[in-house]
């Protein structure tokens, strides 16, 4: 008899254990929409909470089960706050894995080069999963870039990242700069970047567009920038047309056709490539250059060249416009 009520006790204690690792690790819950469920943890949040927020989700089925597996592997004491995606049937194993990794959901949030510090402001306000009020920062002090961010992380926070990110940027490329170039400071740098990235969308062409700035201001050739008098206009958002000839004689501290030198900040916050093409400019004796009709410039070390070539793209205009001209300059220099 006692042989007989030991191998009926070891095999309810077998039962038990392939019972405890079925709950563990076999199929958990179906979503009760789609294929994945969405939770969010909150910070602070105790583990008895952690449960309860799980089973209401339908993410676990028992919260009682959930407390006991954290508490028996260990790890009740390392579950981390923030959103998760748990997938249909996900397991309790997989639960307690994901929570205690904190795999949380990353979200993206897109900053195109050349916009203002308004417009990246505007990008942050409207983040859904971001919180608080964020100030504008000084222009060009953000590096455009995509950034990941977590459900009720600060916009302030996300936006010290930008500004120290671009920090890092320019302070390894100002290390690395072209000797002799015609600007003092790094800030100076950024200001023609911003100007170079605003005159081209092609990053090709940006080495070559800084290299015609960067002649005229050794040359103390007025730069002479479209997108300069918007900005004195209208602080770099769109226009919507072109710009008018009262415009372009319009005096504000931005506009490059009426001002020496550099305007007194830059006009939007350029990317990598617009940095990297002020610091290291090719070697170029262009002074000119205007649009082409294909997406890029044709660039001259003449005026007489430059000229030709204005007429050039006056006719790719009259055979490609839809519409008027209102502008009685070419797009570009």
């Amino acid at each position: 008899m006692g042989a007989g009520l030991l191998t009926v006790l070891g095999l309810v204690a077998l039962v038990v254990v392939l019972c405890a690792v079925w709950v563990y690790q076999g199929p958990g819950p179906a979503a009760r929409s789609g294929e994945v469920t969405t939770v969010v943890l909150r910070r602070g949040a105790s583990l008895p909470e952690i449960a309860s927020t799980l089973e209401q989700a339908g993410v676990i089925r028992s919260s009682s089960l959930f407390l006991t597996a954290a508490q028996t592997t260990g790890a009740a004491r390392k579950l981390k706050a923030g959103e998760y995606e748990f997938p249909s049937h996900a397991s309790l194993r997989q639960v307690l894995i994901k929570i205690r990794d904190g795999k949380i959901v990353r979200h993206k949030v897109t900053i195109a080069e050349g916009l203002t510090s308004e417009m990246v402001v505007d990008i942050l306000m409207r983040a859904p999963e971001l919180t608080g009020t964020v100030p504008t920062p000084p222009e060009g002090s953000i590096l455009p870039e995509t950034y990941q961010v977590q459900r009720g992380e600060d916009r302030a926070a996300v936006l010290q990242r930008m500004m120290d990110d671009r920090d890092a940027l320019l302070d390894a490329l100002w290390a690395t700069r072209q000797p002799g170039l015609p600007f003092e400071t790094k800030d100076q740098a950024v200001t023609l970047a911003s100007i170079v990235e605003k005159e081209t969308g092609l990053a090709s062409e940006r080495p070559h567009v800084a290299a015609v700035f960067i002649n005229r201001l050794r040359q103390g050739v007025r730069l002479g920038s479209d997108p300069t008098i918007i900005y004195g206009l209208t602080r770099g958002r769109p226009l919507g047309r072109g710009i008018l000839q009262s415009e372009l004689q319009r005096q504000t501290p931005y506009n490059t056709y009426l001002i020496d030198g550099l305007p007194p900040t830059p006009i939007a916050n350029p990317g990598r490539a617009a940095l990297e093409a002020v610091l290291n400019p090719i070697k170029s004796d262009d002074l000119y250059f205007v649009a082409d009709g294909t997406g890029g410039h044709v660039f001259a070390s003449t005026y007489e060249e430059h000229e030709r070539n204005v007429a050039r793209w006056r006719q790719v205009e009259r055979a490609k416009a839809a519409a008027p001209v209102t502008s009685k300059t070419p797009p570009s220099l």
